[in-house]
Order: structure tokens, then sequence, then C-alpha cells
């Protein structure tokens, strides 16, 4: 066997529900360091607001935006921009709608309204604080994801409109927005093939419905205690 590679999802995996890395995991990660075993995060987040948690395990490889955007040793492996009429088109039902979106580069995120009940809601629960506005930053820079903020019982009404697309819940109002396909799975795969390393010697942990294929992608996978029904 190869020296395996390790994938951890962020948030209910590396960090606990108060947003913090337990000591027992900065052990865990710095003895798979000290093996040679390759550590990499893999998570929904834009890359900017999980630097603190690079720094802090020394990891500076990742899988990021749930696969969209693919960082190894501080060098792009892969990315997968989304057409900006399309969000156009999503920012127009939004603004019927009275819902929100955010725009996601690699280099940060933005929030189409001000004062979103919704948007407010789900930042809270990461424990961040209200992204900046900017209405137009999807034309601006490539986006490799959005996010929807909406009552679920309007989510329908995207889905059906935009069925190339895939929205993944990741709160009660809130859905990642990603091109039909595209997952955590398809970036774990792309940076395998970067590094010539068989799926059998990848290793994944994560909790969350983002998360399921990278499990069942890898040659183990592990869902943590704390995961939801379906992983």
């Amino acid at each position: 066997m190869e020296k395996p590679i390790v994938f951890f999802d962020i948030d209910g995996t590396l960090l606990d529900e108060n947003k913090v890395i337990p000591e027992s995991t900065r052990l865990a990660v710095r003895r798979l360091q000290e093996k040679g075993i390759q550590t990499v995060i893999s998570t929904g987040r834009v890359p900017k607001m999980f630097y603190w948690i690079q720094k802090e395990l020394n990891i500076d490889s990742y899988v990021s935006m749930n696969g969209q955007y693919v960082v190894y040793e501080g060098k792009e492996i892969y990315s997968n921009p989304i057409d900006p009429s399309i969000l156009k088109s999503m920012s127009d039902m939004s603004i019927i709608n009275g819902d929100a979106l955010a725009y996601c580069s690699h280099m940060d995120y933005k929030v189409s309204e001000r004062n979103h009940p919704f948007i407010e809601e789900s930042f809270d629960s990461l424990l961040l604080p209200y992204p900046e506005v900017d209405k137009e930053y999807y034309r601006q820079l490539s986006i490799f994801q959005g996010h929807l903020y909406c009552d679920p019982k309007n989510a329908q009404q995207y889905l059906n409109s935009f069925p190339e697309f895939s929205f993944v819940k990741w709160h009660d109002v809130a859905y990642d927005i990603l091109p039909r396909g595209a997952s955590k799975a398809i970036g774990i795969l792309k940076l395998l093939d970067a590094l010539d390393i068989k799926k059998e010697d990848a290793y994944a942990f994560g909790d969350g419905l983002n998360d399921i294929e990278m499990l069942m992608t890898v040659g183990t996978g592990v869902a943590m205690g704390n995961a939801v029904p379906e992983a």
C-alpha cells in the first residue's frame, strides 16, 4: 500500500459545534503529518473562510467549494467556473422572489442583499459576520459556487428553472448552488489523478449531505458520529 492521503470536512468534522478545533483533532492531524501522510481540507467553504484553519493545522492543500476549486501545496490543480449569464438569470429570479444569493470566487464571497434575514441566520450558524454586499460580483471574477437563501417552500422553483444545477441544502434556509454532477468527490478525484494516488489509498471524514459522494468515492469513508443519517 502506498502512503495514504486523508481528506477532512470542516464543519462538524475539524470544527466542533462551537466552531473550535478540538485539541484531539490537532493531535490526530499532527500525528498523520509526522508519519508523512498527506492531509487535505475538503469543504463547501470558500478559501477565505478557512485560511485560519489551514494555518493552525499546517494544511496547505484543499478541495474547496464542493470540488469546484482544488489547490495542492498552493498551486491550482482544478477549477470549474459557472457561466455568469446563468448567475444573472438566478439573480433576476431572486430579486423577484425577495430571496438572496451569494457569489463565491477563489478569493472571496459577496452577497446580493443587505440585511437579509436568511443570510443573517445562515452566517450566524457558522459564527461568521454578515458578508460584504456586491450585487455585481459575479461579473468581476470567476464564480465557482453560489448560495441561495430562501424559504424551503420556494426552493423548488429554482430547481425547476435551473435543472443543470444542484441545490444542496446546508442550512434550513441556505443551499449551495453547483453545476449538476459537481461534488467534493470530483475535486478529490482530480487531485488524486494529479498526484497519481489510487482511490484505495484515500480516506475521508465528513458529516453532511455534501460529504456523501466523497465518503462513497474514496477507499475508506468515515461518517462522523454527529453525521446526518444519510451520510
